[in-house]
């Protein structure tokens, strides 16, 4: 049995038809290629597979497809204006807040919304805010600098 998912990805309509339990992280990297979206640990303890539904920041693990249908989805792949990247890409690629690059597209998902939410967040706040964030390679310094240069750019 299938059921078709209706939703805007990245602002383009897109149309699936997927089983019912299929995750939202499923669809939008096996369906619709958006591999930019990582699954790191299928428990939502990590973070890689951050995306914005609605505006808000979402683990995409723990989401079914379904439950977006209707909804306006954007990955990492939507952030960037052509060959201009989003504030808070150019901030973490110009204050090296990545080594690997693994978990970098749920940071930059996580950070976005926490600036959305609070315009100059303090670095006890980002460090609270990325609790749900896991990266294995740094020790977050460069990640928080990148994030509050992100925040700056942004207009917080």
């Amino acid at each position: 049995m299938t059921i078709t998912v209706n939703m805007t990805v990245n602002g383009k309509d897109v149309s699936a038809e997927v089983e019912p339990r299929t995750l939202l992280v499923q669809l939008l990297r096996e369906n619709l290629g958006l591999t930019g979206t990582h699954v790191g640990c299928d428990t939502s303890q990590c973070g890689a597979c951050v995306v914005h539904v609605d505006g808000e920041s979402v683990k995409s693990c723990t989401l079914l497809a379904a439950q977006c249908d209707g909804g306006q989805v954007t990955t990492i792949e939507g952030l960037a204006d052509g060959d201009t990247l989003h504030p808070m890409q150019e901030a973490f690629r110009e204050h090296h807040g990545l080594q690997c690059g693994f978990c970098t597209p749920g940071m930059v998902m996580s950070a976005i919304d926490l600036v959305n939410r609070n315009g100059a967040p303090s670095e006890t706040e980002i460090r609270e805010w990325l609790e749900g964030n896991i990266c294995r390679c740094t020790g977050y310094h460069n990640i928080v600098k990148a994030i509050d240069a992100g925040a700056k750019s942004m207009g917080g």
